[in-house]
């Protein structure tokens, strides 16, 4: 497997790397204040709950699986996007899995979240395990399926009344990229 470990966007001091251990209090945070401000999430503001520890667990259980990904972008030290990739648990479904990105608004329009998708891509590409790659987004969610469809995704179907926020049901959309 390439040593994926980091890459620096050039111009934009954006550094794109491997979630460490130590971001665990940092990442709590981070997706505390993003909850609130998308409903594009599957969760909403402060709705996070868990602790540091619980937190570092995952990202070690992350490193060392070789069908999970967990990616952080930083400007200046400051965590401003997250990607998190999680394949199957059992032999017939690990070469396949699903995952989740978010940015910070004020981040919004600067590349972030295509560099942290090109970044899994490329380690999935890598792993010699992930054959496919899987997303959900809402379907109203256009900038999102914009991104998706540029990075190379196709649409695979409409899942109904997927997510619910104060009482009203949004359809999700599924799409999928193969690995060759």
């Amino acid at each position: 497997m390439n040593d994926l470990s980091e890459i620096t966007v050039k111009d934009k001091g954006i550094i794109i790397r491997q979630t460490k251990k130590s971001d665990a209090g940092a990442l709590i945070e981070y997706l505390n204040i993003i909850g609130g401000e998308s409903d594009f999430l599957t969760f909403g503001k402060g709705q996070f709950h868990l602790t540091v520890k619980e937190e570092e667990e995952y990202i070690e259980n992350t490193l060392k699986k070789n069908n999970a990904l967990s990616v952080t972008a930083e400007v200046d030290g400051k965590i401003v996007g997250n990607l998190n990739f999680a394949g199957g648990l059992k032999e017939r479904t690990a070469h396949t899995g699903e995952f989740g990105i978010s940015v910070l608004k004020e981040y919004w329009g600067n590349g972030i979240g295509e560099e942290l998708i090109r970044f899994m891509i490329d380690w999935s590409k890598s792993s010699g395990v992930i054959r496919k790659i899987n997303l959900r987004t809402r379907s109203d969610n256009t900038r999102g399926i914009n991104l998706y469809k540029k990075a190379g995704f196709v649409e695979e179907g409409i899942i109904t009344r997927d997510m619910q926020i104060n009482g009203k049901f949004y359809d999700s959309l599924s799409m999928g990229m193969f690995i060759d």
